[in-house]
């Protein structure tokens, strides 16, 4: 149950993460509102959880050349360290962030935690 659960929850976030990185992006650029502390907290919120997106994409890709890891591959673990460190401090922003109205006050939470949750369950896989 908790297997299939966990699998559920994984394809979730790895489908809406990315709808909403592009969606947020769109809003940025269109947002014609006035830029505030709080907009600009926000928006390195999601910054960071885009970077944690972009650490993702690019291990997978390197465990395609390179064959895969290995069970407990220190470099893997590292990925995982520095994922989870990214995606805590894209949540720490943007939760700061969202108390006040802006373009991605709630695309960065979502994002940022969904990328925790992403990196919490591909660690717990190893």
């Amino acid at each position: 149950m908790f297997e299939s659960l966990s699998i559920a929850v994984y394809l979730t976030v790895t489908c809406a993460v990315p709808v909403l990185t592009i969606w947020g992006w769109v809003r940025w650029a269109r947002g014609t509102q006035l830029r505030t502390p709080f907009s600009y907290m926000s928006l390195a919120g999601f910054g960071f959880s885009n970077l944690s997106a972009i650490l993702a994409i690019g291990a997978a890709l390197y465990a395609q050349i390179i064959g895969g890891f290995r069970h407990y591959d220190p470099v893997l673990i590292d990925i995982y360290g520095i994922g989870l460190l990214l995606s805590i401090g894209g949540l720490a922003c943007s939760l700061i962030g969202v108390l006040k109205p802006n373009p991605v006050r709630w695309h960065a939470p979502i994002c940022s935690l969904g990328m925790f949750i992403f990196w919490l369950l591909s660690a717990s896989r190893e």
